[in-house]
């Protein structure tokens, strides 16, 4: 029976690990964003109304 490569597993472990946080980086920078891109567009609209 082979032996288990533990450093290409590790490895793995790292590369999914970090795949993982920067979907969750990406994912909180949009969440951020959006709002703030909405905000300037509203503040000009409702100065015009009134």
């Amino acid at each position: 029976m082979a032996k288990p490569n533990f450093q290409f597993q590790k490895r793995q472990k790292e590369l999914e690990r970090k795949k993982k946080n920067d979907e969750k980086l990406q994912r909180k920078l949009e969440k951020n964003s959006a709002p703030a891109d909405e905000s300037p567009a509203a503040s000009p609209a409702e100065e015009e109304s009134p």
